[in-house]
């Protein structure tokens, strides 16, 4: 049941959408359903969503919102992005409260993983 006022829904441009599908399902476990050749929905994230083919790509430096994973972690998470293809744009940096990375999926979308544990220790650095 859907309920009054909460996020629901969220969708992003995708420049490939076959590439972004496959990097979300190998490192995420999304699942996807196509509907037609521009759009694709996924589920399995915590908050559906979908990808619409666009010569775009949302970042916070552009004034996009800043989608955030949790991992209980985070260098395991991180080395799936890398290995699956995804670029770190933000290395991992620690805050009040945990630590955080920055990384770009296929099609150019910024988002972030952020875990409560401290940074491992090879890879500290203050942001």
């Amino acid at each position: 049941m859907i309920t009054r006022e909460t996020l629901n829904y969220v969708e992003f441009p995708a420049k490939d959408l076959a590439a972004t599908k496959r990097f979300f399902t190998a490192v995420f476990g999304w699942r996807f359903v196509d509907y037609g050749e521009a759009y694709t929905a996924f589920s399995g994230a915590g908050l559906d969503g979908g990808f619409y083919r666009a010569a775009l790509a949302s970042t916070p430096a552009t004034g996009g919102a800043l989608l955030v994973f949790y991992s209980a972690d985070i260098a395991a998470t991180q080395a799936r992005i890398e290995r699956h293809g995804g670029v770190v744009s933000r290395p991992l940096f620690e805050f009040p409260g945990g630590c955080r990375f920055h990384f770009v999926e296929p099609s150019g979308n910024e988002l972030a993983v952020w875990s409560e544990s401290p940074a491992p220790q090879n890879d500290r650095t203050r942001g």
